[in-house]
């Protein structure tokens, strides 16, 4: 994946037709360059909240006595794009800084430093689990991530090892009977390969014990432990079922250390929601990333036409209430107007169609540098406290297939926010109306049908 990036609008700029230009400027959150006029000189680069404020900042003419930067007089092209959430706008503040000033400075402006995760070395015929911070081609593979911080990754780590009997020394081991050994084995925390207590073959079916843990986040021991369990219960032995119990919790206590994102770099899959930018043509859209081998791509449009947001006011208060609703499939007008391509019509199929273009564009990434700084970004968005963290993230079902229906919900709340109740029809309260506020009056024309009617209201009519 190389380092290009092209703004989305270019204009040229002088300080006679400042104000002419700053107006088309939107008023939008985006990313922006000023671009000297000299040639080979650095351009201003930065993001804003909105452009045209923060640009008449730098190109308004000059207060007296002011000490606020003014490039008035120096600028002589403005590149910008509009972005629609503060996800892409780091994103895309990231890709114009490495394509203008290279990745090192790009790393260095953005604070990016890469993540924590567990490796799992095979270098050794003893393998072992560490904490690194460090990627290389050779060990990629076998890592495990990414984790907001390093303690949090050794909290797992050793809530991991604590489960299994895999050595924890960092030597590259050789085994000998007269090896001294350590504290684990002391402790019966470890097989002690070192004084061939083990065979290498016992010892590797504990390895590959640590290795399903790691690449399941501990679903492969809950499965076994859960049918031990099971088939304890019908034989009725009961303590051994309570044994078995209480180590499905542990396990459980130790998987729930790890998020949900967790999992090998090489198979990092993921869809970002974010609200899209707005355009001219439709305001409808969201914007979906993908996470491919720890890489991010995107954004790529999704309309969310034929949604509509609706919290029914029910006794019950269930969530599924409070989904948006998908209704009758209406075109995409630029997609029906083209007679050679097939309208996508159905929400699902406008889902498909999207995550089958992002995939499409990603891949695999060679270069380590790029894979660390689109983790970084990926930490420092998903780590957010729930409260401050826009967006929603989706990640793939057992069998690799996307959940595109919530894919396309999580985008149409992201699009049209919070559902809006229902005004509540007051029905208790009509019900419990006094039968001496109440008269009966005949219907005109229907001697036989009796409405009810408040007394205020006939006294009005009369």
């Amino acid at each position: 994946m190389a380092a290009t990036f092209q703004f989305e609008t270019s204009v040229g700029f002088s300080p006679e037709r400042a104000d002419e230009t700053l107006r088309s400027v939107p008023a939008l959150p985006g990313v922006f360059a000023l671009y000297g006029k000299q040639d080979g000189a650095q351009p201003y680069l930065t993001r804003a909240a909105d452009l045209r404020r923060r640009m008449r900042r730098l190109l308004d003419p000059p207060e007296l006595q002011s000490k606020r930067l003014n490039l008035r007089d120096r600028v002589a092209r403005i590149e910008y794009t509009v972005t629609g959430s503060e996800f892409e706008s780091t994103l895309t503040l990231y890709h114009a800084t490495a394509t203008i000033f290279g990745d090192a400075e790009a790393r260095r402006r953005l604070r990016l430093h890469t993540p924590a995760f567990l490796r799992f070395t095979v270098e050794n015929e003893f393998p072992r689990v560490y904490v690194t911070n460090r990627l290389s081609k050779r060990g990629v593979a076998q890592m495990y991530g990414p984790f907001p911080s390093r303690a949090a990754a050794e909290r797992y780590c050793d809530a991991v090892l604590d489960l299994f009997k895999l050595r924890r020394c960092h030597e590259d081991l050789h085994p000998y009977p007269e090896h001294p050994g350590c504290v684990y084995g002391e402790m019966k925390k470890c097989t002690e390969p070192c004084k061939q207590a083990c065979t290498p073959e016992q010892y590797a079916a504990e390895a590959e014990a640590v290795k399903a843990f790691l690449e399941t986040r501990g679903e492969s021991m809950l499965a076994s432990i859960a049918l031990e369990r099971e088939r304890a219960s019908e034989e009725m032995e009961f303590e051994r079922a309570a044994q078995l119990h209480e180590q499905h919790q542990k396990v459980k206590a130790a998987s729930a250390l790890a998020e949900e994102i967790v999992g090998p770099i090489p198979r990092l899959r993921a869809i970002i929601v974010q609200k899209a930018a707005p355009s001219e043509e439709r305001e409808d859209e969201a914007a979906l990333f993908l996470l491919s081998s720890g890489c991010l791509v995107g954004p790529e449009r999704l309309s969310t036409l034929g949604v509509r947001a609706v919290k029914e006011q029910t006794s019950v208060g269930s969530s599924l209430f409070a989904q948006p609703l998908m209704l009758a499939a209406i075109p995409i007008e630029s997609e029906a107007t083209e007679p050679s391509a097939k309208a996508v019509s159905s929400p699902e199929e406008r889902a498909h169609a999207a995550i089958a273009r992002l995939e499409e564009r990603g891949g695999s990434s060679n270069d380590l540098a790029r894979l660390s700084d689109h983790l970084s970004l990926l930490r420092r968005w998903y780590y957010r406290p729930e409260k401050q963290r826009v967006g929603e993230v989706f990640l793939p079902n057992a069998d690799g297939s996307w959940p595109v229906r919530r894919i396309f919900r999580g985008a149409a709340r992201e699009v049209l926010g919070d559902p809006t109740p229902i005004p509540d029809v007051q029905r208790d309260t009509a019900k419990k109306v006094s039968k001496e506020t109440r008269t009966r009056v005949l219907h005109k024309g229907r001697p036989d049908v009796e409405r009810v009617v408040p007394i205020v209201d006939r006294k009005a009519g009369e």
